[in-house]
């Protein structure tokens, strides 16, 4: 019977795998291959990283911890585990092998190399046959989002209704998909149908969302109005967020940045360069994802004094430069290119941004560049019309829609 013990990380494993993910030089799965950990670790690892580099500055330095092994809890709590190895042992031992590799659960309270200890089997085997399902869902999972994707990009007014009958009626391919799997998979992308509802969401408790303040507002001048968002763009293994912040007068990505997690320290750091290159905005926009609601994002826009607007829930059109964007950067690029690593992703974007914003032609401009409009200051402009029902406002009062109820009111 093999002896393999269940592997435990160092805190130097630990910090290696955290600072790779860190880098951002591959995607989180990559790493997670790379170093035989799960990628939910490798997403908690950095975190912790970056929650707790700041205290090495410090220089404050508290007593030591006490040694853990003379803890007499730390000895009960033992004594009640191998207790609870024993009575879980006595319910599978009398049964054959196969049936006894049946049993080995991972979410189990005893780890899975305790329990093919326990009953006698190879762990070699159980570890096979769970990496055999890992990989035939992840493949599975992978095609269903970069076909949500494809679609989304194409027609973003489908929800998961239609998105599930997308799939299912694929010529030649089918695949049985119920409701509640692309619920899950468009949440996964940040996606959601462009069509206004009820205001049934309650924002984050501990976030304050801002109003929408750009209904019916002419932009007329560079600097008057920024905003941001942030897409999923996938790669060969695993799949990465891309963050870019726009001007609305001239079209122009001011900054961008990509990152394997979707946290807020890479929109802070986006927002950050974009106005250290370009300055402060009057009014900036953005959607109420909890990266830009996070105090270290509108902090930031706080202390330079700039006026924050976000759009209503499910008003993807309150931003609809930054969603006309991400079209055109995943069909004139992205889709054209298929990028297999974060590495040439990188590269590729920098030659693509560097296209749109100084050769590629916007017939909303006139057939000028971003670059040329945003440095003259003329030929640009925007305005979101307001087309709303005028039935319906007389009948539903627009403060009980809240930031359902569309732009330019």
């Amino acid at each position: 019977m093999s002896e393999n013990k269940r592997k435990f990380f160092s805190s130097a494993e630990k910090a290696k795998v955290a600072l790779a993910a860190v880098k951002g030089i591959k995607t989180i799965n990559e790493i997670a291959q790379e170093y035989g950990v799960h990628p939910t670790q490798v997403n908690q690892w950095k975190k912790e990283l970056l929650d707790n580099v700041a205290s090495l500055f410090e220089g404050k330095r508290g007593p030591k911890p006490a040694n853990a092994q003379n803890d007499p809890e730390r000895l009960f709590a033992k004594i009640g585990q191998l207790n609870m190895e024993l009575d879980w042992l006595k319910k599978v031992w009398d049964q054959p092998v196969v049936e006894r590799q049946k049993w080995v659960m991972a979410d189990e309270a005893i780890a899975v190399s305790t329990q093919c200890k326990l009953l006698a089997i190879t762990r070699s085997v159980i570890y096979a046959h769970k990496k055999r399902q890992q990989v035939a869902v992840d493949e599975d999972e992978g095609l269903l989002l970069r076909l949500l994707d494809e679609e989304y990009t194409r027609h973003p007014f489908y929800g998961t209704r239609r998105m599930t009958h997308y799939l299912r009626d694929l010529r030649g391919l089918g695949y049985v998909v119920n409701r509640k799997r692309v619920q899950r998979l468009m949440r996964t992308l940040g996606l959601a149908g462009m069509a206004p509802g009820s205001n049934t969401s309650q924002p984050h408790p501990q976030h304050k969302v801002y109003p929408y303040l750009l209904r019916g507002v002419e932009i007329t001048a560079p600097n008057q109005v920024w905003s941001t968002d942030i897409t999923y763009i996938r790669l060969r293994h695993g799949f990465v967020y891309l963050v870019a912040i726009i001007d609305w007068y001239s079209r122009k990505v001011l900054a961008w940045r990509l990152s394997n997690t979707m946290d807020a320290g890479f929109c802070v750091d986006c927002l950050e360069e974009a106005i250290k290159n370009y300055g402060s905005p009057k009014l900036f926009n953005t959607d109420q994802g909890s990266q830009f609601t996070s105090d270290n994002f509108t902090g930031v826009l706080i202390q330079q004094g700039i006026t924050i607007s976000m759009d209503g829930r499910g008003r993807a059109l309150d931003n609809i430069f930054v969603e006309r964007l991400w079209r055109t950067v995943k069909y004139e690029d992205v889709y054209l290119k298929g990028y297999e690593t974060l590495p040439t992703l990188l590269l590729g974007l920098t030659d693509y941004f560097l296209f749109y914003n100084g050769e590629r032609r916007h017939q909303s401009l006139g057939y000028a560049t971003p670059d040329g409009v945003y440095l003259t200051a003329t030929g640009g402009g925007a305005k979101i019309v307001d087309k709303f029902n005028s039935a319906r406002e007389s009948v539903v009062p627009a403060e009980e829609l809240g930031q359902r109820q569309p732009a330019a009111v």
